[in-house]
């Protein structure tokens, strides 16, 4: 049988077996192996210049978990039963001359002096353009939309070996804030709580089968 054909079948597969899964078995955990699988593809996500404007924290922690219940309303029951629960943090530090984006072309991104120039003038120029250079809360938000890349390609890595995910934007998030920053796992000011995702494997099958759109419904070619 045709490679590609399989592998197309493989991922259709993976997003036809996803859902939203609010009740784990938490009976079940993930291995250490799978979880570092699905973190590499959240890792390896692709961003604006290749920027990597996220951190991914992990809450194992039970206390962690109740406290975090209290102020998010939408993920009470995957924080009760998920094998794993991820909290993406997006910077707020991304302008265009923030010692972030120097520190990262230099210490990561390996980039010669002139090459770095030139890149961040090319930051500025689209910052600019979309009018959020001078506004932090527009930058985390740029920020943010770039973290639900690498939580998407988590969820669907996780699909492909048959692990469920729930994302959740239900929470309070200045409370989260709060909590995150007394716990110590959020310092200084360059994070924010973008958007919570939980692993681990389905109490019970979906009481409904997927519903989409059409595909003639959504697109159109030009």
């Amino acid at each position: 049988m045709n490679t590609d054909f399989l592998v197309k079948e493989q991922v259709i597969n993976a997003l036809q077996f996803r859902h939203a899964t609010k009740n784990f078995d938490n009976s079940k955990k993930i291995s250490e192996e799978d979880f570092n699988f699905i973190l590499e593809a959240g890792r390896l996500s692709p961003s604006s210049l290749g920027f990597e404007p996220w951190k991914f924290l992990i809450i194992q922690n039970p206390e962690l978990r109740e406290r975090l219940k209290e102020v998010s309303l939408g993920a009470v029951s995957q924080l009760d039963t998920a094998s794993h629960f991820i909290i993406i943090l997006s910077r707020t530090d991304v302008r265009y001359d923030s010692d972030y984006i120097f520190k990262h072309m230099k210490s990561v991104q390996k980039m010669p002096d002139e090459i770095m120039e030139f890149i961040s003038n090319a930051l500025k120029d689209t910052q600019e353009a979309r009018g959020i250079i001078n506004n932090e809360r527009a930058l985390n938000d740029w920020s943010s939309k770039q973290s639900y890349i690498a939580m998407a390609n988590m969820m669907t890595s996780a699909a492909l070996i048959g692990i469920d995910s729930c994302p959740m934007e239900g929470f309070n998030y200045d409370e989260v804030e709060n909590i995150l920053k007394e716990e110590n796992l959020i310092k200084g000011e360059n994070w924010k709580p973008s958007v919570m995702v939980a692993f681990g494997y389905r109490k019970e099958d979906p009481k409904r089968a997927k519903t989409r759109r059409n595909l003639d419904e959504i697109i159109e070619f030009v």
